[in-house]
């Protein structure tokens, strides 16, 4: 869902809030031993996990060709803003390890992690009449924060997220 408010033909304010079908990805991941006197010293598994994204996003739009209320040609756009994105993981082990004897490089179970991001974006419109628009956009949410979860396979710049999406814009 986007809000868009235009304070001049070519430039003005946008906020949304953005909700993400669950992703499904799985790693081969090794547990290692705590101790030395531990056998094995390391036990190989694979890790099942299941990730969702909320995001919430405040920033400026702006014009580089045509304008927000163009009747004819294309737009091109661009925006810049700053959002939270609000994540959900869910890891399940094809194993179960014992976490007193060994180290595991990403937990078992569910867990909730945020990050604030730098939301950048490009886009083109078309104007299909009666104030409806077509529009086709790349976005891309890059984490500004690192709070590592234990649950998060990979905690440096995650989740760096890249969307494309397509569209009908109404003015109002």
């Amino acid at each position: 869902m986007h809000f868009h408010f235009n304070f001049s033909a070519r430039s003005g304010a946008y906020a949304w809030f953005a909700y993400y079908s669950n992703g499904k990805f799985s790693n081969a991941v090794s547990a290692t031993a705590k101790s030395a006197t531990t056998n094995p010293q390391s036990v190989s598994y694979r890790n099942k996990a299941e990730v969702q994204f909320k995001h919430i996003s405040l920033g400026w739009k702006q014009y580089l060709k045509g304008s927000f209320d163009a009747e004819a040609g294309w737009n091109i756009y661009g925006y810049a803003g700053f959002g939270l994105m609000l994540g959900h993981i869910q890891n399940e082990h094809s194993i179960s390890i014992d976490t007193s004897i060994y180290n595991v490089p990403v937990l078992s179970g569910k867990a909730g992690f945020k990050r604030l991001t730098l939301d950048i974006g490009l886009g083109v419109e078309y104007p299909v009449g009666a104030e409806v628009f077509i529009y086709f956009e790349g976005r891309a949410l890059v984490p500004t924060t690192d709070y590592p979860s234990k649950y998060l396979f990979v905690n440096d710049n995650a989740p760096f997220t890249a969307v494309a999406n397509l569209g009908v814009r109404i003015l109002f």
